[in-house]
């Protein structure tokens, strides 16, 4: 029993004149060298990007909100009176969650459908989103953990207050540099 496969000729190599004559390439402005460059799938990687800046931020903002909330219960217990001292790690946690919406935002208004999109633009998109994302995750881990000891330590030890805020502010600045990047990745012309 023999199957027909429209894309391959008796000698079960793949036909190219008959793949580009199904095509109707002839016919349309679109050339192989434009589906090369502008492929039907090319706004995927930017869409990708979009998706990617905005969870895994996220999902970093998210782990430093519960793991400093942890903290901030605890704290509470025995010092009702820190509770709003103790709140800027989750305020600082939640704002990485920003520089995932703003890239999100940036790449989103760029998407186009395929013959206006070319697939390294969306490379370069999917990248921007990547290292925003990558950097927030970092960052919400790191607020996240330094924030729940800190502000479980700042209850016995109130000195450590200045310390702490400091060691927030270079763990912030992890997810910031994710965001200079993505925004300068998205600046980027390849077309």
């Amino acid at each position: 029993m023999e199957y027909y496969l429209p894309l391959f000729n008796e000698s079960n190599s793949l036909d190219v004149p008959g793949l580009i004559e199904s095509l109707k390439l002839k016919e349309t402005s679109t050339s192989p060298i434009m589906l090369d460059r502008y492929p039907p799938y090319s706004p995927f990687y930017g869409v990708m990007g979009v998706v990617f800046s905005s969870v895994l931020t996220s999902a970093g903002a998210a782990y430093g909100t519960a793991v400093s909330g942890t903290g901030i219960a605890a704290t509470a217990v025995m010092r009702p009176e820190l509770v709003m001292k103790s709140i800027i790690p989750v305020v600082m946690a939640g704002i990485i969650a920003i520089y995932g919406l703003v890239v999100s935002v940036l790449l989103s208004g760029e998407l186009a459908p395929a013959p206006k999109y070319s697939l390294p633009t969306g490379y370069v998109h999917l990248a921007a989103g990547l290292s925003v994302g990558f950097a927030g995750l970092a960052a919400g881990y790191a607020v996240g953990e330094v924030g729940e000891v800190g502000v479980r330590h700042i209850a016995l030890q109130p000195r450590l207050f200045i310390g702490m805020i400091l060691i927030l502010i270079f763990a912030e600045v992890l997810g910031l540099y994710g965001l200079i990047i993505g925004i300068y990745l998205y600046t980027v012309n390849i077309k």
